[in-house]
């Protein structure tokens, strides 16, 4: 009360955002953002590395390309930001070009990105950056202007993403956090490791409220050799082929209970990439002899690289695939796009699980998940979709898929096929706000369906309190959401049966 008196709603907001653990004091390390803001000078960290490379050694230049956020994308766009303040996306409109658009860096720091001695099998990931959130640990605070600093394995990849944005958070505010990789190729001297990394960025700084940016994921490769002395190739990037790729959520008062709006949208372009392999900052002679980087007419010396023979090497996608399972073990069921998913039930006779959402599934904080009600894609990955006996028989008796409605929206609208048309017009007839899970036979007909809220509010309740008609509760296991659920696919599968048997 004291604090608020002294410094009114608004100050004390921005104290709170620097405050990190709340004691009403301020640190020298949490002051420092506004330190670094007031001077324009930022020091150097004092986790900069554990070993310091050596500056004599290779160096890399990197480049950023970026295409800002497609503002007809978002939902709000549709009534002309009605009703939404222009300084609330002034971070968001501003943000046009990469903050950096290209930067040097010492080889040796990417050595954050070599896989420990017990990961050393192809497509067996490891933790770059460790998630320290799950289900239970809820989030972090909505309610910050300037990240933490970065530690460790962290200080390479803040350094990465601070050529997009100042102001990248290695860590997201929801699970799952972090940064996973795995070696996709090897050879005697060099390995290809895969990585995908969950990060988000704030945009608006004091006396602006929060605005997040949080990109579905950021993704790519980088070879490099088993010494970290030399990396041949480096390419970071967010995946742009679905028609939404980034969650927003901005704060409209001073306090972490305020009213917080949250959209979606599509970024056509956000990857960095080195513009060749990196090159010697120093060169010798035979000698030993420091020698010029320019031959006698003043062109730079050009480097011969040897050919990097392969010994063992798995595709690309498979690599994902292993990266995806470790962010989200829900998927190690397959989820086919939405077309596919029915191709496939039909071949195999089996009916479709279908997961219908505003906001994705396997990006780091779908946007249902930042709703202010219980139903969301997370809640559901982080329960439900991961348990055993769901995954069990998720993978015996049914073709998965999960959809956006944008995605199936369009499809409703393609004449061209009227059949997939005709699919995405019966999943949208059955569609309530914000996640709906649908189970259909291979020619679109539902034949049973929930909605999130609904599955969520009724798996809240005691067992006795439910009608028994609803769905009935299995004693075999303790989670009332697993058992519920699996209630729910084996009620699908016993109203297919007259039709499956045909």
């Amino acid at each position: 009360e004291l604090a608020l008196k002294s410094l009114g709603s608004e100050g004390l907001f921005l104290f709170s955002s620097l405050d990190t653990n709340n004691d009403l004091y301020l640190s020298p390390e949490e002051f420092k953002p506004i330190a670094e803001k007031l001077t324009g000078v930022a020091p150097i960290s004092e986790f900069e590395e554990e070993e310091t490379p050596d500056p004599s050694g290779e160096t890399l230049s990197v480049v950023a390309k970026f295409q800002p956020l497609v503002m007809e994308t978002m939902t709000k766009s549709k009534d002309g930001f009605l009703g939404i303040s222009h300084v609330a996306l002034s971070g968001l409109r501003n943000w046009t070009a990469p903050a950096a658009p290209m930067s040097v860096m010492l080889a040796r720091q990417f050595k954050a990105f070599l896989p420990p001695k017990n990961k050393l099998d192809l497509g067996d990931p490891w933790w770059i950056i460790p998630s320290e959130l799950n289900i239970f640990t809820g989030y972090l605070s909505n309610n910050r202007f300037y990240p933490p600093s970065p530690k460790g394995k962290e200080i390479i990849i803040h350094r990465l993403l601070s050529m997009f944005h100042p102001r990248p958070f290695v860590k997201t505010r929801f699970a799952p956090q972090g940064a996973v990789a795995c070696i996709q190729a090897v050879s005697t001297f060099y390995y290809t490791i895969a990585f995908r990394i969950h990060a988000e960025f704030q945009l608006n700084e004091p006396p602006d409220f929060p605005f997040w940016f949080s990109p579905g994921q950021f993704t790519g490769h980088i070879i490099l050799s088993k010494d970290s002395s030399h990396v041949r190739e480096f390419k970071l990037f967010v995946p742009n082929n679905r028609s939404l790729n980034v969650d927003m959520e901005w704060l409209y008062g001073a306090s972490e209970s305020s009213n917080m709006e949250v959209d979606i949208g599509y970024l056509p372009q956000m990857e960095l990439e080195s513009t060749g392999p990196s090159i010697p900052s120093v060169i010798h002679d035979e000698n030993g002899n420091v020698i010029d980087s320019r031959d006698p007419s003043g062109e730079p010396i050009q480097f011969v690289f040897e050919e990097i023979t392969w010994q063992q090497e798995i595709p690309w996608e498979e690599a994902a695939q292993k990266l995806e399972v470790a962010m989200y073990p829900f998927k190690k069921v397959s989820y086919l796009p939405f077309t596919q998913a029915f191709e496939k039930a039909k071949a195999e006779k089996k009916l479709v699980h279908s997961i219908l959402l505003w906001g994705a599934l396997d990006d780091h904080k779908p946007l249902s998940a930042s709703l202010p009600m219980p139903g969301s894609g997370r809640t559901l990955r982080e329960t439900v979709l991961e348990s055993s006996p769901i995954l069990a028989l998720l993978n015996e008796s049914f073709i998965s898929s999960w959809s956006l409605v944008k995605e199936l929206e369009e499809l409703q609208s393609n004449r061209e096929n009227e059949f997939y048309s005709k699919l995405a017009d019966l999943h949208l007839e059955k569609y309530n706000f914000p996640v709906e899970m649908i189970i259909c036979l291979p020619n679109g007909t539902v034949i049973h369906h929930i909605n999130a809220n609904y599955f969520l509010d009724i798996t809240s309740m005691k067992p006795e309190d439910v009608e028994s008609s609803i769905f009935s509760f299995s004693t075999n296991f303790e989670d009332p959401s697993t058992a519920t659920y699996l209630q729910f696919l084996k009620e699908g599968l016993q109203r297919a049966k007259p039709y499956l048997q045909t």
